[in-house]
């Protein structure tokens, strides 16, 4: 990638969550054909597959479209994300961002994750080895509570002991993680949403950057939001629904965004499509992110349809993807009406 370009403003108001097998390279590309401004991140990744993986490539690849993009790290050795989060730097990303709020057993056996929270010194330790190793923002990205710790004084101890060792920007999932009882997918959606906490926090540390992430589908929530907190994350919604993400630019950021249709993201992936297919990427790694392009309109489920029964054969190319845009109308329903933003 060329670290010299021009790139957009780091603006953190919107931001689509890191999601593992989710927010791929491919993804973000993708998400870049419907929004310019919002703030992209990475899956995790780990400080092991970075130090010790190969090529790397392949952990930390990306397209220079996909700026303003944040690698989320996973880790909690000091000098170890230290070295990462240089490494980082020097590839161009705009932010590091440590993940606290991971719930699944097998980053907590390896202390990542969620289970940091009862680890607030080890935590503030990293962060303030980080910072020393770069000039770019180093973020957290936590829940509001883990387990047994389900009180407004947890969460201030975790926040004021990192905030001390110089982070003062914070992303919230405003769930609490049950780390025993609960598997990594009930921790989505069974812990109830503590949105108050999150506007607590704001309210006692407001010289801090305090955005709330968990349960937001849709523009007018996010708004509402915006109300008590400085920024938001989304995640599944995005993802799931990702015409979601075309009137963020004019809506939050009072810029136009670049896509004017469904079928115009769709014609303005294919050249990335082509060059990803021509490095050896097969069609179904990348056309996966788009299935949800069309949802909601006519011809969306043969679109779908068509890519989950063909994309994966072997050989498949853009034809394969151009069939499946024949069975979807130019412009099936006014932009005002199909931007997924109003309802969900």
């Amino acid at each position: 990638m060329n670290t010299d370009i021009t790139r957009p403003e780091l603006d953190r108001t919107f931001s689509v969550a890191p999601m593992m097998d989710w927010t791929t390279r491919d993804f973000r590309a993708f998400a870049r054909t419907l929004t310019h401004r919002a703030l992209l991140y990475t899956e995790m990744v780990t400080t092991g597959a970075i130090l010790y993986g190969s090529p790397r490539e392949r952990f930390l690849g990306y397209s220079d479209v996909e700026h303003p993009l944040a690698l989320q790290l996973g880790g909690s050795d000091a000098g170890e994300l230290a070295e990462c989060a240089a490494i980082a730097e020097a590839w161009g990303y705009d932010e590091v961002n440590l993940n606290v709020g991971c719930p699944s057993d097998r980053v907590k056996n390896n202390l990542i994750g969620a289970c940091l929270m009862a680890y607030p010194d080890t935590v503030a330790k990293a962060v303030r080895a980080m910072r020393e190793a770069v000039s770019i923002p180093v973020t957290v990205k936590c829940r509001i509570g883990i387990d047994d710790q389900d009180e407004d004084a947890d969460l201030e101890r975790f926040v004021a002991t990192v905030a001390d060792a110089g982070c003062d920007v914070f992303i919230l999932h405003s769930r609490k993680a049950w780390l025993e009882g609960l598997s990594p997918k009930e921790n989505r959606d069974v812990p109830p949403l503590n949105r108050a906490r999150v506007y607590r926090l704001k309210t006692n540390h407001p010289a801090l950057h305090i955005g709330i992430n968990g349960g937001l589908k849709t523009l007018d929530e996010c708004r509402a939001q915006l109300q008590h907190v400085d920024s938001v994350m989304v995640g599944r919604a995005a993802y799931q629904n990702p015409w979601l993400l075309a009137e963020i630019d004019q809506t939050l950021y009072g810029t136009a965004g670049p896509a004017e249709s469904r079928h115009s993201a769709a014609q303005a992936i294919r050249p990335y499509i082509a060059r990803r297919l021509e490095e050896g990427a097969k069609l179904n790694h990348i056309t996966r992110h788009l299935l949800g392009l069309f949802q909601g309109c006519p011809g969306g489920r043969r679109f779908r349809r068509h890519l989950s029964e063909n994309a994966h054969r072997s050989g498949a190319g853009l034809d394969v993807f151009d069939d499946a845009l024949a069975w979807v109308p130019e412009d099936p329903i006014p932009h005002h009406q199909a931007n997924g933003l109003a309802a969900v």
